[in-house]
């Protein structure tokens, strides 16, 4: 057992400022000399970027079906041992979501502050808190934190509104520089915000103000008690390229952890900037913006033929999301620009005003089952027939094709390749 101080960052819906707050105060103890360690709820590539910057060290995902309770529990148990805090961010609302936050919080028995965005309210911002706190017996609740509050006197009323058993952490005022800017799948990626460390050093300061500038309660975090931790070596000194630039950037560090515990050799290349592959023999192709790059994707000849080359050479390419985009015929943003690529699969796919898809999927290989989530704003017209579909969690969600030609296995999904790590291994041998 390693006893940590914790805390989860939730709220009653996404965009309540959950991520800002977890920043600000990942930094805040972090500029007093201590360690920070973050974990995101559930899938999610761009909060976990800033989140980083903020604390100094690389977040993980803690998903009780993608990853399931026992890699969660090592996760935490890992952090505990160097951590002074652990913070985790919840993900949408407190309740939302098959596992929730909230569930996540009672398996580990995390206390949960809530984050409210005030903007609209009054009194009614009591009843929203009361309401988070009492909803379900089991959830240990820290207190709440109003947020985009107008005034001191908006503060008082907000503060007045609870019930004497529910504290009041604090609050923070309406700032548009205190929010990070967005764009169609979330926030912008974190190496595009000018100012960041700035803007966080202030909104730690901010956060000295109030109640959370002393450290959480500590919880009991407990080691996974297994005969053997082990991973067996089936990937030992094969060499896997992993696309790496500001348009292929959506990938889990466990998936990079897995890779080398399992004796992979990482290295890392740019499809925008890069003239040649790296030695490999596997590539992995991530999500991320391919779609605000097309002009640069479209004029690295170099790169692309080389991918194709490593294709015909019956090499494994792993591709995800916009790394499949990547390897179509053309792809065009939303505005109809149009742009060749690389023109392994047989396709087009053109960028959407709106989500076209969204969920945690599986995907059963013959060696077994495979776990990820889509998220996406591209629609998909292609010749080549999908070898299998996904199996969405829930009942009336769309399933997602999945490609495999020669040694490349393409989808619109984000694997979680710790959810199986044979599956994963197999992606990647050549």
């Amino acid at each position: 057992m390693r006893q940590c101080p914790a805390l989860m960052i939730t709220a009653p819906a996404s965009g309540q400022g959950k991520t800002t707050i977890t920043a600000a105060l990942a930094r805040f103890h972090r500029n007093h000399d201590r360690e920070v360690r973050i974990f995101k709820t559930g899938p999610d590539f761009l909060d976990p970027m800033i989140l980083a910057q903020a604390s100094g060290h690389p977040v993980y995902q803690l998903d009780l079906w993608m990853g399931g309770p026992t890699h969660c529990r090592q996760l935490l148990y890992q952090a505990a041992g160097s951590a002074d805090l652990i913070l985790i961010e919840g993900v949408m609302g407190l309740f939302d979501g098959e596992p929730s936050s909230a569930d996540l919080a009672a398996a580990f028995d995390v206390p949960v502050l809530a984050v409210i965005d005030a903007s609209a309210m009054a009194q009614t911002f009591g009843a929203v808190a009361h309401g988070l706190a009492t909803y379900r017996p089991d959830i240990r609740f820290a207190g709440v934190l109003a947020n985009q509050v107008a005034s001191a006197a908006h503060a008082e009323m907000l503060k007045e509104s609870l019930l004497q058993d529910l504290p009041w952490l604090g609050a923070l005022f309406r700032d548009k520089n205190n929010q990070f800017p967005s764009r169609h799948l979330g926030l912008v990626q974190a190496n595009e915000m000018n100012n960041l460390d700035q803007q966080l050093d202030t909104l730690a300061k901010i956060l000295s103000q109030t109640a959370l500038n002393v450290l959480p309660p500590s919880v009991a975090f407990m080691p996974h008690v297994a005969a053997s931790d082990e991973l067996p070596q089936t990937l030992k000194d094969i060499r896997i390229a992993v696309a790496s630039d500001s348009a292929f950037s959506f990938i889990y560090h466990a998936n990079l952890d897995l890779l080398q515990a399992m004796g992979a050799k990482l290295t890392f290349f740019s499809p925008l900037h890069d003239v040649e592959l790296p030695d490999a023999e596997s590539l992995y192709l991530p999500g991320g913006y391919p779609e605000l790059h097309l002009e640069k994707l479209e004029a690295n000849h170099a790169v692309r033929e080389a991918i194709r080359n490593h294709h015909a050479a019956g090499k494994p390419i792993v591709a995800e999301c916009g790394g499949m985009l990547y390897l179509l015929t053309t792809l065009a943003n939303s505005n109809g620009q149009l742009a060749k690529m690389v023109d392994i699969l047989p396709g087009h796919a053109t960028m959407q005003n709106r989500l076209v898809n969204l969920g945690l999927h599986s995907a059963t290989f013959p060696n077994g089952e495979l776990r990820g989530h889509t998220f996406h704003h591209s629609q998909l017209e292609i010749s080549l027939d999908p070898s299998a579909l996904t199996q969405p969690t829930r009942k009336g969600l769309r399933p997602e094709p999945l490609f495999l030609k020669g040694k490349l296995t393409a989808s619109y999904m984000h694997w979680y390749l710790p959810s199986n790590p044979a599956v994963a291994a197999a992606l990647f041998q050549p």
